[in-house]
């Protein structure tokens, strides 16, 4: 016995000396540099406390706006793209006989590039592009608009695309989910005189909250590290409209502020660690009380 907790350590111990180097350290010294002027326009690295969080937090710039529109294209994206994905699954779960080729289809738009996809949508988008000349043709010409420099518009506008390019991917992990679920409860239910929409809310949704759990985890990380789409369509334009979190940490990167990257960079971090851990302790209490 004492000699497989010996090999079982010695087989953790390449892993976890891995994660350190990989990860652990990384994060530290982005943290140690965060509280630092580290810039290309100073000589010598000082230590400044928290005078970075404060020009984040208090100042008159656009980090609080990138930080509002981080969470706001987190919180809107997370929603749809699960309630998208939700219902294609559940289409594509039942007996069609095109749903592996539909499945293909709607998870493509994860497979490609966000750089080659906002690429594409910049010509959509565009004030002469095929969605305005669609509208134009069905007569809807006051639908019409230049949905990536129009202010009301252009944050949305992002917004649709990143929920295009990620409703595949929830798709396929919430009919992963629903492939678990046991076609005799149905059957039961079905017995039972229960109709479609209490199957739905009575046996699905409960067996998949697990699955929707963590698809709503990991959508929160990808809305929060939002970066290439965002890039791509906008470059967090026009003005500071889409800036988000990422799009500054580039900025104050280019311009030579490390110490300021380094400290917006740990603003996301955080925000991902404590929404992560909240949703996680809320699904804990979920399944201590069924």
């Amino acid at each position: 016995m004492q000699n497989k907790k010996i090999y079982s350590r010695l087989f953790v111990m390449p892993a976890f000396i891995l994660y350190t180097i990989l990860f652990i350290l990384p994060v530290l010294g982005g943290l140690y540099y965060s509280f630092t002027n580290w810039s290309d326009m100073k000589p010598t690295i000082s230590f400044i406390g928290l005078d970075n969080y404060k020009e984040i937090f208090f100042s008159s710039g656009s980090y609080l706006k990138s930080i509002y529109h981080t969470l706001s294209f987190t919180l809107y994206t997370v929603v749809f793209k699960l309630g998208i994905g939700l219902v294609l699954a559940l289409l594509l779960n039942e007996g069609l006989k095109t749903k592996k080729v539909l499945r293909t289809v709607f998870f493509l738009p994860y497979m490609l590039s966000p750089l080659i996809i906002g690429i594409i949508f910049i010509s959509i988008l565009g004030p002469d592009g095929p969605l305005n000349m669609v509208l134009r043709f069905i007569g809807l010409d006051h639908l019409t608009h230049s949905w990536l420099t129009d202010k009301n518009f252009v944050l949305g506008s992002t917004m649709g695309v990143e929920i295009w390019r990620m409703a595949g991917w929830n798709m396929v992990i919430i009919l992963a989910g629903l492939q678990t679920i046991s076609k005799s409860y149905y059957e039961a239910a079905a017995l039972d005189g229960a109709g479609r929409w209490k199957q739905f809310t009575q046996i699905t949704i409960p067996f998949l909250i697990p699955t929707l759990m963590i698809a709503t985890i990991l959508n929160i990380i990808h809305g929060l590290r939002v970066f290439e789409i965002i890039y791509a369509l906008t470059n967090g334009g026009p003005g500071d409209l889409t800036e988000v979190i990422n799009t500054q940490v580039y900025k104050e990167f280019s311009t030579g502020r490390y110490g300021m990257s380094n400290a917006l960079s740990m603003v996301a971090f955080i925000f991902t660690l404590m929404i992560a851990y909240l949703i996680k302790l809320v699904s804990s209490r979920e399944e201590a009380s069924s």
